[in-house]
């Protein structure tokens, strides 16, 4: 994939209400459209917001522009009508490359992080080591912030295979020491779960981080893997050699892994580990 085209667009709103899989949320929260990361598997392939741009998904990104004083605004009027859960982000990665120049998500974590617009709860979904930079921020929210850190498998050749243009793995392992260390809420995703080492489990356990929520292309794509299967994902299976891994088998084979390493009470699954 060539350059990523960067545009600047002043966004209406920013706060928007969440629904479906989020339900437990009251407001989803995207710095950015689009995402450079553009993960063979993303979800956000099937939605109006890819399908209706004639340019491929991972080729554009839109950054939101004067974003932070809007965000002040929607966070202090949704305050007044009770508890704000938020979701960051349900259709991007906050952290995408963009952001090491834009620094978006971190002006939106600056106003999050003041007392009078600061959220109930937030979760920052991500799965690049950037996060770490804004660990000041993050500590400011206290027990009111999880970071989740997408790890879907522990072996390079795949994430490579299905994932060529996202963080390494060992970027995102060290980074959850980081998180782990400063003391910043967070947990594992390993969603959606794609084949792996029979290590697995045991490197995720040493980052220091005891959540976990597991994921596959058939609990969690909201289409029961219908989706999934539109993207292609079974031929990238087949073409590596990993086609017993789609199956619904695999996520129960990476569970019992896990519940070696990791007490029941720490392993969530599909929604219910993305919930506030």
């Amino acid at each position: 994939m060539g350059p990523v085209a960067i545009q600047y667009r002043p966004p209406s709103r920013l706060l928007n209400p969440a629904s479906g899989y989020l339900t437990g949320y009251t407001h989803t929260l995207n710095p950015y459209a689009g995402c450079a990361f553009a993960c063979s598997y993303c979800y956000v392939r099937e939605m109006p917001v890819a399908k209706f741009r004639k340019d491929a998904w991972g080729s554009w990104v839109d950054v939101k522009q004067n974003a932070a004083p809007l965000l002040a605004k929607e966070l202090r009027r949704a305050k007044r009508k009770g508890p704000v859960t938020v979701f960051m982000s349900s259709s991007t990665d906050p952290y995408q490359p963009a952001e090491y120049s834009t620094r978006l998500t971190r002006s939106l974590l600056e106003i999050m992080a003041e007392s009078e617009t600061m959220p109930d709860f937030l979760l920052v979904q991500t799965r690049s080591p950037l996060v770490t930079r804004d660990i000041d921020l993050l500590q400011r929210l206290g027990e009111r912030v999880r970071v989740s850190m997408t790890v879907e498998t522990d072996l390079e050749p795949v994430r490579k295979a299905f994932t060529p243009a996202a963080p390494p793995i060992p970027g995102r392992l060290q980074a959850l020491r980081l998180l782990a260390q400063a003391g910043i809420p967070a947990q594992v995703a390993v969603s959606p779960v794609l084949p792996c080492s029979d290590r697995f489990a045991a490197t995720l356990a040493s980052t220091g981080v005891h959540r976990l929520c597991v994921d596959d292309f058939f609990l969690g794509d909201g289409s029961l893997g219908r989706r999934t299967e539109r993207l292609g994902i079974r031929r990238i299976h087949d073409a590596e050699g990993y086609g017993a891994w789609y199956s619904p088998d695999a996520i129960r084979r990476v569970l019992e892994q896990l519940r070696q390493h990791y007490d029941d009470g720490a392993i969530f699954v599909s929604q219910a580990g993305f919930l506030p």
